[in-house]
């Protein structure tokens, strides 16, 4: 039987959504969740929202709806899909990767590959975006598997906080650490390990040295072949637009894109988020 392939991915991804549109990727949203109100992320609330709400209330996020995750399966199968690519966020920093695996298993005839990106934002994005672009060219479900494996390899993640403050909160990074950070205005460049937990790359003091580091990072990574980028922010558009028409005056950028942070994203991070990924493309 000839097969039919999706690629799903989590609301973490960061994708802008016309390129989600344009391959028909498949995007389930965590959920995050106030006192007495919940949202599906990227759906009913926006970063800029929780932003503006997080000096009154820091909200928690939470994994996918079990009920979302299963009704798009079933939508899957109905319109005739064979086998799925899930591709998610690091099991270092959530566990959606476990409960899509989990909630795999009760489904028939539809073959479910579940891939732990061990990475966020486009880093995870950019995964599921060249497994869509290998599918539109006709190569089978194994081809892409082995395609996003590969691609995993080579992706790394970069990004400046704001502030220290909400990852903090979260429980991200030790309590002690956070202070000390907020107390001596250090802004480390911070990056996903091997094993898909955060861990800093450099130590920074001050905004303006962290943008030039962060900036200084990619160069490096560009001076060595041709690579994609992408920068993704949460509250911080002018110093994106910024470090966009830096990037545009170095070579080796075969593809440059843009986006926003998830509001699940934003919670963790806080406003003033700049993130950069970057992989080489041959």
């Amino acid at each position: 039987m000839k097969e039919k392939v999706a690629i799903m991915t989590d609301s973490t991804c960061d994708i802008p959504q016309e390129i989600i549109a344009e391959y028909g990727i498949k995007v389930v949203p965590l959920r995050i969740l106030y006192e007495n109100e919940e949202y599906r992320d990227k759906i009913d609330i926006s970063a800029e929202e929780v932003y503006e709400r997080l000096p009154r209330e820091i909200p928690s996020t939470s994994l996918p709806s079990p009920e979302d995750v299963l009704a798009l399966f079933a939508d899957l199968k109905e319109k005739g899909f064979t086998h799925v690519i899930a591709i998610h966020i690091s099991s270092g920093l959530s566990g959606t990767a476990q409960l899509i695996e989990n909630l795999s298993h009760q489904i028939k005839d539809l073959v479910i590959e579940v891939i732990d990106s061990k990475n966020i934002s486009m880093g995870l994005g950019y995964t599921v975006i060249e497994a869509a672009r290998k599918l539109k060219e006709n190569q089978s479900f194994e081809a892409v598997r082995r395609h996003v494996l590969a691609t995993l390899a080579k992706m790394r993640v970069y990004f400046v906080l704001g502030t220290l403050e909400y990852l903090t909160k979260g429980g991200r990074i030790g309590k002690v650490a956070g202070t000390l950070g907020q107390i001596l205005n250090l802004k480390p460049i911070i990056t996903v390990n091997e094993d898909g937990i955060y861990t800093t790359h450099a130590k920074v003091r001050g905004r303006r040295r962290s943008l030039d580091e962060l900036f200084a990072t990619i160069k490096t990574h560009l001076a060595e072949s041709m690579h994609n980028v992408a920068i993704c922010h949460g509250g911080a558009k002018e110093e994106a637009q910024e470090l966009v028409e830096r990037l545009k005056k170095l070579g080796n950028i075969a593809e440059l894109i843009t986006g926003h942070v998830s509001p699940v994203i934003g919670v963790h991070t806080g406003p003033g988020t700049l993130g950069l990924v970057v992989y080489p493309t041959d």
